[in-house]
């Protein structure tokens, strides 16, 4: 065991401070980690809060953590000290169900090992996260950082560019499919970057005209203003896929009649009960599919990097020291960054 140090909330109406702990030291198959940044996802903020009921405390949170490896256990061959890594939304999974042997570990059956406030299957107690200054992971969980990327705009890609791209990927997106992304916050600009880069004809469903311009920016063809009546209904039957980004309950209804037949609408961004329901005729009538779909497996996440290499793509950022953590909080519950912070862990002191 050694010493880290991190920032935690204490309970769930305590703001985040600084706390120190205790890391296992690395085991055979393991690879220890310096981190340099740490991306912060919006569920960082519903776990610090316990706003879906599961939070465990002290509660470190960060899955989105780019760093140099420091060392590395007997048995590891994929990584050696001050190579350029990511680790991403879990850190352990069963490795023997049919999930894990599909490099769907995200979906094991016994339930992933998420990077934190997630039970350890092997140590006991709890995970703590990537807010902190290092972690020590299986290497099966360890991420290859292409050179060609950033390394602090390459953080949120282990976590909203994943989800966006791995759903797009599954359901066969392909040059010509007209897609539309519903919402632009740090998981909706990127699935219109990943549609776009897939050949897509892409539009942004978005309750704000001010967008618009924004949403071109990012690479969507055209952008269609969710709360206009007119304008939803001549966008009726015209996409092959939704990518629905949005985090909080809405009518999924109107968005399910501008689907052609066989149309896929697409859920990354909400996991609460849907209401209003979804009238069912909106489905049967057109064979379309209402789907959801959790982050990605390891190999897929690799994937992901690499195509972001390939294709010039990376997630807008905004630098973040970590003193700021609570401020940043506040202003990501504003919709006030874009689109996504990354904490320089050079700001983290002991």
């Amino acid at each position: 065991m050694y010493t880290a140090i991190g920032y935690a909330a204490q309970s769930a109406t305590t703001p985040l401070a600084p706390m120190k702990f205790e890391r296992r030291s690395p085991r055979a198959d393991d690879v220890a980690i310096d981190i340099l940044y740490c991306g912060v996802c919006h569920s960082d903020i519903h776990q610090a809060r316990n706003e879906w009921g599961i939070a465990v405390y002290p509660l470190m949170p960060g899955h989105e953590i780019i760093g140099k490896v420091t060392a590395v256990g007997a048995d590891v061959t994929r990584y050696k000290v001050g190579d350029l890594v990511g680790v991403g939304c879990m850190v352990d999974s069963c490795r023997e169900c049919e999930a894990c042997h599909a490099d769907l570990e995200q979906y094991c059956f016994e339930g992933m090992t998420q990077t934190y406030a997630s039970p350890d299957r092997v140590s006991g107690g709890h995970t703590m996260g990537g807010y902190s200054n290092s972690i020590v992971v299986n290497e099966h969980f360890v991420l290859r950082i292409p050179a060609a990327l950033d390394p602090a705009s390459a953080a949120p890609l282990l976590c909203a560019g994943i989800t966006t791209y791995s759903p797009l990927k599954h359901y066969g997106v392909k040059a010509g499919d007209k897609v539309g992304v519903l919402g632009m916050g740090g998981l909706g600009h990127m699935g219109i970057k990943f549609a776009k880069a897939m050949g897509a004809e892409v539009t942004l469903f978005t309750r704000s005209a001010s967008k618009a311009d924004e949403a071109r920016r990012q690479g969507a063809d055209h952008v269609i203003v969710s709360t206009d009546a007119e304008q939803m209904a001549a966008a009726a039957g015209r996409f092959n896929f939704l990518l629905d980004t949005i985090p909080v309950q809405h009518d999924l209804n109107p968005y399910l009649d501008t689907l052609r037949f066989n149309g896929v609408h697409i859920i990354v961004g909400l996991v609460e009960p849907i209401d209003p329901p979804v009238h069912a005729a909106k489905l049967i009538m057109g064979r379309r599919v209402l789907a959801g779909s959790l982050i990605g497996g390891i190999a897929e996440t690799q994937e992901v990097l690499d195509f972001c290499a390939e294709h010039n793509i990376s997630c807008d950022i905004e630098m973040l020291d970590i003193r700021q953590i609570n401020e940043a909080y506040s202003r990501m519950i504003a919709g006030d960054v874009k689109y996504r912070f990354v904490i320089d862990m050079a700001t983290l002191k002991a």
